[in-house]
């Protein structure tokens, strides 16, 4: 709580005092609510309005009252006590302290008139205003104000031991004159003085250049400047409009191509279609074979080849759709009886199909417009063919097993298409692990899709398995090999480039042997170019022409190339004795040096 040290007087400006002056000023101030007195001390002492709390003779003072009717009077005072309702947040701290305000707010003064008489006249006194500053932060919880800046330089501070006697405020007056070695030049021979004028120039005054020409002159290379500038832009626009047309001509031709690729694709896929059914009865009708005991060739006719080779012969005088119209109506009736002799819905769809052509050919409708109706004919007497029940011979080369057995554990989903198919119809390597999609989808992949290139692969391969023929005739390992195992070696273990030179062109490297008396195997191998193979096949013991990092390095090749082959159960066979934990311990050990006597020791123990 703090009470107020000074009375609250009344003043002009502010209006927070609590008296009035002789003119109606006073009723103003006196007429003020206790409300606009908060603001303005609020204002003054920078605390919210909310926290002040005014009293009058330990009575709280209501907002509503004026200052007339707490007992204010026209010049006088009242002393009131205001607190804070959180002085721990929002303290009072008085301006300035009370010693410091004895002059008066209001005061007499006595003028004295020009004829001989004098009067009294009421002065307002008020503090000077404050010095202005820049700006002021105000912490929380300190009574001072942090300012940035202040218009005015500081005020000077003074010193006790300076400035308070006379001889600090007074200086001795010096008198001193400068004068120049030289009192009088020239530049000019004359009379007693001589100027050489060997180093003098003679300058020349050159042609007068006007502001109007040098706006001129100005102006051309401006003008210069942007033909050159436009045309460069130009030439440029020029450019992209020719190479955009050439670009839509470029994409007019690839479509053009695009859509001849697919005409051929559906010409010949309408030419296999009829190729691969023409194949697929020949083989249903053919007769079975094997050789005798002395080389000749048997063949053996059975009633289901006999019987597939006139399903055969039929079917292709049905297809035959430019016959004569007596040999087609005979080829249909022979159709018809054929058909009958099994009773199905697929049969009575062909009896309804046959009966329709032939009504239609008695009405003399053109061949052409029974063409449609023809292939409907071929279609369903094909699906007649390739039934069991009554063509038992194509059982065996149906691709849906009639077996449900083998159907089960001979069937896999393609990832891509989702199609349930056979092994037959994806791709393997030597890991005997089938691909994920069926050999439509890849061929479908390589078509839209940029195609890997494995023709470097083919031929480290076939150069491979070459010189192991030439070396091991009964070399198998290069055999088992396909061209993704030979890419997993290249790209992965060896990192695509030689061992020694780090060459990184595939058509240049090849495969040769580590060790050159043991057959060649993925953890018995290097990748070399093929200048620097027949220097490594000379090599004798690879551990004394090769520095020993250099061996760590390939025998830490040919541990990741065993540890990838030996999860393939046909590789894995062909491991050697040695195994893989030994290898590795083998990379990370260091020899053991035996001495004379210890090696003489173990000798006898070893005999008996």
């Amino acid at each position: 709580m703090i009470k107020t040290a000074q009375c609250l007087k009344d003043r002009s400006e502010g209006g927070a005092g609590a008296g009035g002056s002789c003119d109606d000023g006073g009723v103003r101030h006196r007429s003020q609510r206790h409300q606009e007195l908060k603001s303005h001390l609020a204002s003054e002492l920078r605390a919210p309005v909310e926290v002040l709390q005014v009293s009058l003779d330990s009575r709280v003072v209501e907002e509503r009252q004026s200052l007339m009717e707490l007992g204010v009077r026209p010049h006088g005072s009242i002393r009131m006590e205001m607190s804070s309702t959180d002085p721990t947040t929002h303290p009072l701290r008085p301006l300035r302290p009370p010693e410091h305000d004895n002059m008066p707010d209001v005061i007499t003064v006595r003028v004295p008139a020009g004829d001989g008489e004098s009067g009294e006249v009421v002065v307002r006194s008020s503090a000077p205003p404050p010095e202005g500053l820049c700006g002021a932060a105000t912490p929380a919880g300190r009574g001072r104000a942090l300012t940035h800046a202040r218009p005015g330089p500081d005020p000077a501070q003074r010193r006790p031991d300076r400035g308070s006697h006379l001889e600090t405020k007074t200086v001795e007056q010096k008198s001193q004159a400068q004068q120049c070695p030289v009192n009088v030049s020239t530049q000019m021979t004359g009379i007693g003085c001589y100027v050489s004028c060997i180093n003098d120039n003679l300058v020349a005054p050159g042609n007068y250049i006007t502001a109007d020409e040098c706006h001129d002159r100005r102006l051309r290379a401006v003008i210069c400047l942007q033909s050159y500038a436009r045309r460069c832009l130009a030439r440029q626009e020029v450019e992209r409009l020719r190479r955009k047309a050439a670009l839509c001509l470029l994409l007019e031709q690839e479509a053009q191509l695009i859509a001849t690729i697919g005409r051929h694709r559906i010409a010949v896929h309408n030419n296999n279609y009829d190729k691969t059914i023409r194949k697929f009865l020949d083989k249903c009708g053919a007769p079975h074979q094997w050789r005798a005991a002395d080389g000749r060739l048997i063949e053996m006719d059975t009633q289901h080849t006999i019987r597939a080779r006139e399903l055969r012969d039929l079917y292709a005088g049905v297809n035959e759709l430019t016959a004569a119209e007596e040999q087609r109506l005979h080829v249909l009736m022979t159709l018809k009886h054929t058909v009958k002799e099994h009773e199905c819905q697929l049969t009575r769809d062909i009896v309804d199909l046959i009966d329709r052509e032939v009504d239609l050919m008695t009405r003399g409708v053109k061949a052409v417009r029974l063409e449609g109706l023809r292939r409907r004919i071929c279609t369903l007497f094909l699906q007649y063919i390739k039934t069991p029940a009554f063509n038992p011979e194509v059982a065996k080369l149906l691709k849906v097993p009639q077996n449900p057995s083998k159907l089960r554990s001979d069937m896999f989903l393609c990832r891509s298409c989702h199609r349930y198919l056979r092994s037959s119809d994806f791709s393997s390597a030597a890991s005997a692990r089938l691909s994920t999609r069926c050999l439509d989808c890849a061929g479908l992949d390589n078509i839209a899709r940029s195609r890997d290139e494995f023709s470097c692969y083919k031929n480290i391969l076939k150069r491979l398995r070459a010189d192991e023929q030439q070396l091991n005739e009964d070399a198998k390992i290069p055999f088992l090999l396909q061209v993704e195992d030979v890419r997993y070696l290249v790209r992965v273990v060896w990192a695509s480039h030689s061992a020694l030179n780090a060459s990184t062109d595939l058509y240049n490297l090849v495969f040769v042997r580590w060790e050159r008396k043991r057959d060649w195997s993925p953890w018995n191998c290097i990748l070399l170019s093929k200048e620097e193979t027949s220097a490594h096949m000379e090599v004798q013991d690879v551990h004394k022409a090769y520095e020993a990092t250099f061996v760590r390095r390939i025998e830490h090749k040919h541990m990741l190339a065993r540890r990838h082959f030996s999860q393939i159960p046909v590789m894995a066979e062909c491991l050697d004795s040695q195994p893989t934990a030994a290898l590795g311990n083998q990379l990370v050990s260091k020899p053991v040096t035996m001495t004379a006597k210890h090696a003489a020791d173990t000798t006898p123990a070893s005999a008996r």
